[in-house]
C-alpha cells in the first residue's frame, strides 16, 4: 500500500487546488453512481420494507437515522442510515462513557466501541451485515455521497486527518471504499487516513469496481463489522 507520507505545507500542487473544484473522478464517476444507486434501489427494495418493518416494530421509534457528516468541499449532510440504536442513544453513550473510563478511551481513539450499549437487538444484526447503510443509496443519488470513496466523517474525526483532510475533501465519502475491504474497525484511524489518502491518488473507474467487487465477500464475512 503506498503510504500518504506528510510533507510540509499543502498536500496539493496547484495543478492539485485546480482539480478540486470538482469531487474526485469527475463526471465519469457521478454517472456511475447514479446507475448503480438505481439499480441497487430496484433490486433491494424487498430487504427496504423487510429491515424498516422490523426496526419499526421493535420499539416503535423512527426507522431512518440521519446524522451530520462532512462531504465533499466541506459541506455537510445527513448521511442516512437505518436506526440501530435506542432512541435515547446519546444519553446512553453519555452515562457509559463516564462509567468506564477504558470505554471512554476506546471512543476517543476510534470513534467506535466494540460493544455499544446503545445498539438495539434488531440493529446488532443490521451492523454486523452493514444493512444499516444501505438508506446511504439515497445519499448517493442526492449527490452527497459515492458508491465508492472514504467513510464519512463527523468535524471531530476531520481533525484527526491534520494535513490530510484535503484528500478527503477532494472527493464524495462512499458507501464502500479500502477501509471497508481491509479491516474496518480492526485497522487503525491512522490506517484509515492512509487508505483514503491512496484512494484519491490513485483513483480509477476500474478501481471503484474492484473495491465493489471485493465488498461483497467483506460484508459476509463480516470483518472488522459492530
Amino acid at each position: 500500500m503506498k503510504s500518504a507520507t506528510r510533507s510540509a505545507g499543502s498536500p496539493f500542487s496547484t495543478s492539485d487546488q485546480a482539480r478540486m473544484i470538482l469531487p474526485t473522478g469527475g463526471l465519469a464517476k457521478r454517472s456511475f453512481d447514479i446507475t448503480a444507486a438505481a439499480l441497487a434501489l430496484i433490486l433491494f427494495s424487498p430487504i427496504f420494507l423487510m429491515i424498516a418493518a422490523l426496526v419499526k416494530f421493535s420499539d416503535n421509534g423512527p426507522i431512518l437515522y440521519g446524522h451530520r457528516r462532512i462531504g465533499h468541499n466541506g459541506r455537510s449532510f445527513k448521511c442516512l442510515k437505518f436506526r440501530t440504536m435506542a432512541v435515547n442513544g446519546d444519553e446512553v453513550l453519555r452515562n457509559h462513557l463516564k462509567a468506564n473510563p477504558q470505554a471512554a478511551e476506546e471512543w476517543r481513539a476510534t470513534r467506535k466501541l466494540k460493544t455499544d450499549p446503545r445498539v438495539t437487538v434488531v440493529g446488532t444484526v443490521l451492523r454486523k451485515l452493514s444493512l444499516d447503510e444501505l438508506p446511504q443509496l439515497f445519499n448517493i443519488l442526492r449527490g452527497e455521497m459515492s458508491v465508492v470513496g472514504p467513510r464519512p466523517v463527523v468535524d471531530e474525526e476531520l481533525n484527526l486527518y491534520d494535513s490530510f483532510a484535503a484528500y478527503y475533501l477532494s472527493t464524495r465519502p462512499g458507501l464502500t471504499g479500502l477501509w471497508q475491504i481491509s479491516g474496518r474497525n480492526d485497522v487503525s484511524y491512522e490506517t484509515r487516513i492512509a487508505f483514503d489518502t491512496q484512494y484519491v491518488q490513485n483513483w480509477s473507474l476500474i478501481g471503484d469496481v474492484a473495491i465493489i467487487v471485493k465488498t461483497i465477500p467483506a460484508v459476509c464475512m463480516a470483518r472488522g463489522s459492530y
